[in-house]
């Protein structure tokens, strides 16, 4: 019997899920990381107002998460972005909240990442919390056999060995996985498909950071807070200003902080790393990639760059490579005991 696997990559800016996969396809989907809580379950009480969230019940309190969690705004919210994250209800509420929208009951294993940094001390409590029967909302209960964290950029490295084919070709060459996210830049230095854990780190410069220097010029400017993070994220991605006071604001003026930024982050990782030239892959992925490809372009100038479509869900698509890998080499191994057992059976 096929087992069933899954990945969840909560980050600090968007939680992303495996719903299904083939051999061929994996299909994903993401939320906005924001959980907002309430003392009752609103989606009972939302009967004209139906929107694709669900309340995720965590000690006494109902977690509202999912695609339209905007729509729950409140004037305050929380971002959780520090380095007690995977520990916090939010935390909890987001992936059960996931689980939630992958329509099955049970999972054999469950695959989640954690930043570089806090790998090694998050890795066991993590793969403990994750195990066992969750409430994921609407009457309904998971439950998840196994549990399994891996490194976020070492996801984008198996997604990135199978997307090319270079399974056998990596294990002989040195990988240099950049990884900009909301809260966290990381980088991921590997040797075949394992990661050297002292030249492996992150530091806090992602794309909140860039997010928040925007709008404080911003707030300077117009003289009054400006807090609307998405509205910034938007014109960064797509080159149409936001709307502020029913006109256009130019951004423009206010990139070279941005660019300031990656810079920073770019220049924390050189500092430990060594002989960039034994690499024979540096791969950009993460929800920043966009803003940050530059300044890595400029720290390897004699490198090529490869780039992932779709960068935000490579490292989900590399978790659960790496879960499914993982699940056929343990049938495998049931098999191969079953028959050595049955064997002996026939010799007595």
């Amino acid at each position: 019997m096929e087992m069933i696997v899954r990945a969840v990559d909560v980050g600090f800016g968007n939680t992303k899920f495996v719903t299904g996969c083939t051999d061929n396809d994996i299909r994903c989907a993401s939320f906005p990381s924001v959980a907002y809580p309430s003392a009752r379950d609103l989606s009972a009480v939302l009967a004209a107002e139906r929107r694709k969230t669900v309340a995720v019940p965590i000690d006494g309190l109902f977690y509202e998460v999912g695609p339209e969690v905007g729509l729950a705004a409140e004037s305050f919210r929380a971002t959780q972005m520090h380095d007690r994250y995977t520990e916090t209800p939010e935390y909890a509420a987001l992936l059960r909240g996931a689980l939630n929208m992958m329509k099955v009951d049970t999972i054999d294993l469950l695959v989640v990442g954690l930043p570089v940094a806090v790998f090694a001390a998050k890795k066991a409590a993590l793969e403990k919390a994750m195990t066992g029967k969750h409430e994921v909302g609407g009457g309904r209960t998971v439950t998840v056999r196994k549990a399994l964290a891996i490194a976020q950029p070492q996801g984008a490295l198996v997604y990135y060995a199978s997307l090319h084919q270079k399974w056998k070709a990596i294990e002989q060459e040195q990988s240099l996985i950049v990884d900009p996210g909301a809260r966290t830049f990381d980088w991921l230095v590997a040797k075949g498909m394992r990661f050297v854990q002292k030249k492996s780190h992150s530091v806090n410069r992602g794309m909140f950071d860039v997010l928040q220097a925007i709008a404080a010029e911003i707030s300077a400017d117009i003289g009054t807070p400006y807090r609307d993070f998405d509205a910034i994220d938007i014109a960064l991605r797509t080159g149409k200003n936001p709307m502020i006071y029913q006109k256009s604001y130019d951004i423009a003026p206010l990139m070279p902080i941005a660019r300031t930024i990656a810079q920073q982050a770019v220049s924390s990782m050189m500092q430990w790393i060594e002989a960039a030239y034994s690499f024979q892959n540096i791969i950009l992925v993460g929800g920043g990639a966009f803003l940050f490809k530059k300044a890595v372009k400029e720290a390897f100038p004699k490198h090529r760059i490869h780039e992932i479509k779709e960068p935000m869900y490579a490292n989900v698509k590399g978790f659960q490579i790496a879960g499914m890998n993982y699940a056929r080499s343990a049938l495998d191994k049931e098999w191969r005991a079953g028959e050595s057992d049955h064997g002996k059976g026939e010799g007595i």
